[in-house]
């Protein structure tokens, strides 16, 4: 079941989003055309198929500028919608509702884009147990949003911070000297139960790795010969992850290695937005 996140996350970036677009006069268009006391009820309508995210935000952004404004949802967040489906249906002040119109498709139309994207992939490996998951290549302001709108397209999370857990890459190594002192000085710096992922990048340095007893490998831009190798070489002994390059084309390929996971960092950063509008029904 996907987990909602709660307004008072949400509620900042979409005031702060507001704020920005109302600049220092607010919304001259509307104010000068649109009579105060005009009540509207409009539709938000996807224009291509997808997977529905962000409705909370689109909520949020309506109700910060009229208070009384209602969004009546017809495809919840993680649902998939048919190109011309009502999404929700809001009703309010007409004027408020066009003032928030921009803030509130920007968040919809970008959150729907994202579990779109990681939706398609999840269904390319139907039947495997291979886990999609995103990265830390987040808009900055936007990682919380964007990797629910993953959860919201049955993908899941890598780390939310540097704080999660240990990711030690190519270049801690070549600054520790070596896979070793780089696992030891980690191991003796965090607590017990924050987990060690260690980049691997070649089989020697898997074995290495397996040796040190690290938690969680991330086979790093290897073929898919060399991935099915390394999990065998694994052997349960971690977790897996394969990272690097990996498309939607080339998901299911790498997914039947047995690899544990595979991480996507194009799900976040260069996801095409879901066209979605929102439409005045008179």
């Amino acid at each position: 079941m996907l987990t909602k996140l709660p307004d008072v996350m949400l509620e900042p970036m979409v005031r702060a989003a507001l704020l920005e677009d109302l600049g220092r006069a607010g919304d001259i268009t509307t104010s000068a055309i649109v009579p105060a006391g005009l009540r509207a009820t409009m539709v938000l309508a996807a224009r291509k198929p997808g997977t529905v995210a962000g409705l909370d935000l689109a909520r949020l952004a309506f109700r910060l500028i009229d208070p009384a404004a209602v969004l009546e949802i017809h495809r919840p967040d993680g649902t998939s919608v048919a190109a011309g489906e009502a999404i929700a249906t809001v009703h309010g002040a007409a004027a408020g509702l066009l003032t928030a119109e921009r803030v509130a498709l920007n968040y919809l139309c970008h959150l729907s884009g994202i579990a779109t994207a990681t939706a398609a992939v999840v269904a390319a490996l139907d039947g495997l147990p291979t886990q999609v998951v995103c990265t830390r290549k987040t808009i900055p302001g936007l990682r919380a949003v964007q990797k629910y709108a993953v959860r919201a397209g049955g993908g899941a999370n890598h780390r939310f911070g540097l704080d999660d857990a240990v990711l030690i890459k190519d270049n801690h190594i070549a600054l520790a000297g070596g896979v070793a002192p780089a696992v030891e000085r980690a191991r003796a710096s965090v607590g017990h139960l924050v987990k060690i992922e260690l980049e691997v990048d070649t089989l020697d340095q898997l074995d290495e790795a397996l040796r040190l007893g690290v938690d969680a490998v991330l086979l790093d831009n290897m073929s898919v010969d060399t991935l099915r190798r390394a999990v065998a070489l694994v052997g349960g002994r971690a977790v897996t992850e394969a990272s690097g390059g990996i498309t939607r084309a080339s998901a299911r390929a790498i997914a039947e290695t047995g690899v544990d996971m595979m991480s996507l960092g194009w799900l976040t950063h260069s996801s095409t937005a879901l066209d979605i509008g929102l439409d005045s029904t008179g």
